[in-house]
């Protein structure tokens, strides 16, 4: 018996043949990104990349009746990296502080995505209370064209005041 078309509802045909619009793709170069250090907020105009991420801590709960073990979310850890040009001393005057005086410092990134061709609008992510697990102190490279910097962080807790709208393709 061959299968008959006419049994998918219609409006799950519709769903089966409508795709994303490729301006909808996000430019990963289109944002911006602001660092607030004890109430100074810089454009952090050097960034060449950044990503936070969330990692979900769990626990194995055994089930009786099962052979596997299921999972429990139980925290979070929150991490972070970020590479920047070399041309700013603000992280390792952070690093000279904590050095000289012990004293950490915390710190807000405040990251917005928004690609003007795209429909999704922006969104706009705090990473909360970042932290620093060190840093470049000097660098040279005769080879480089340029020299980077780079910094791995944890934070605290994150927000997300604005978010992207929901493609209508998915709708």
């Amino acid at each position: 018996m061959k299968p008959n078309k006419l049994l998918i509802p219609l409006d799950l045909q519709y769903f089966a043949n409508t795709t994303m619009h490729a301006r909808d793709a996000i430019h990963g170069a289109q944002g911006r990104a602001y660092v607030t250090i004890e109430g100074n907020r810089y454009l952090f105009a050097q960034l060449i990349n950044l990503e936070a991420k969330m990692e979900k801590t769990k626990t194995q709960v055994p089930i009786m009746g099962r052979i596997s073990k299921g999972n429990k979310a139980t925290g979070a850890e929150y991490s972070g990296n970020a590479t920047f040009y070399f041309n700013t001393s603000i992280f390792r005057k952070l690093l000279k502080r904590y050095k000289d005086t012990g004293e950490d410092v915390y710190f807000d990134i405040q990251v917005t995505n928004e690609d003007g061709s795209s429909t999704v609008g922006r969104q706009t992510t705090i990473l909360i209370d970042c932290n620093m697990d060190g840093g470049t102190i000097a660098a040279l490279d005769a080879d480089a064209e340029y020299l980077e910097d780079e910094i791995d962080f944890t934070f605290e807790d994150w927000d997300m005041p604005e978010e992207f709208t929901t493609l209508k393709e998915m709708l």
